[in-house]
């Protein structure tokens, strides 16, 4: 079994995952986000592979992860779970009240295994829907 690990990666590094992963159809710079630059970026490996990318943006104590993404060939291994739970760790180390993102509906489930519910802000974006969901930390 390869080695897993979890690090901080360069907002750059990000981008090909995010792009094969969550859309594939659009142009390569759609992936990519304005505040890049202002987020902490985490990666899982395994072995020296990257498969799952996460970044996080903060607003004081509460936090948005966003862009989510496990390469295809790698979804269902477990990958994506091992990067959320390192995120909601790291953001209750640093104090957060809050952690939220903007989950596609049919992944909500996901989420919900972690603690995160579900708001009723619901909206519609390339032909996807979305749900906010969060998870109240450190209460």
């Amino acid at each position: 079994m390869e080695k897993i690990h979890i690090e901080q990666i360069r907002p750059d590094l990000t981008w090909r995952i995010r792009h094969e992963a969550m859309y594939p159809d659009e142009p390569y710079d759609a992936i990519k986000l304005e505040n890049d630059s202002n987020g902490i970026h985490f990666a899982l490996f395994a072995g020296d592979q990257l498969y799952s990318v996460i970044s996080l943006f903060s607003e004081g104590s509460v936090y948005q992860f966003r862009k989510f993404a496990t390469l295809p060939v790698a979804q269902g291994k477990g990958y994506g779970s091992l990067l959320l739970r390192h995120v909601i760790e790291y953001v209750g180390n640093m104090g957060a009240t809050k952690l939220w993102c903007n989950a596609r509906t049919s992944v909500s489930p996901f989420y919900v295994k972690f603690g995160f519910s579900e708001t009723e802000e619901r909206f519609h974006k390339l032909g996807l829907e979305f749900v906010i969901m969060q998870l109240e930390l450190n209460n």
